[in-house]
């Protein structure tokens, strides 16, 4: 994931096969269980993937809004676009930001 709700994003859209995490599985198992054998590595990855990689998890964490298809990627993006088109952001300074299509 290159944003995130927690990051400020407005929106965050994700496909079934999102990898949502800090690292993938493998990485994160090597680190974490370095004294493991090579078999239950393979068993820890497996579950670190079911478990904590997948984008509905992160869906029902609240950092992804919605998990879409890819067939309805450019339908899902338009509408997103659409609904941002109109938001405000108050500054500290009480400016408001105006979207670039509006200048």
């Amino acid at each position: 994931m290159m944003d995130s709700k927690h990051m400020g994003n407005d929106l965050a859209l994700a496909w079934p096969s999102a990898e949502i995490a800090v690292m993938g599985a493998k990485g994160a198992i090597e680190i974490l269980h370095r004294n493991a054998t090579q078999s239950e590595r393979e068993e820890l990855e497996s579950e670190y993937e079911n478990r904590l990689l997948n984008p509905y998890t992160a869906a029902e964490r609240g950092s992804v809004d919605m998990v879409i298809h890819p067939e309805t990627t450019r339908r899902e993006v338009s509408a997103a676009l659409d609904f941002l088109l109109s938001k405000r952001e108050k500054l500290q300074n009480d400016s408001i930001v105006i979207p670039h299509s509006r200048i």
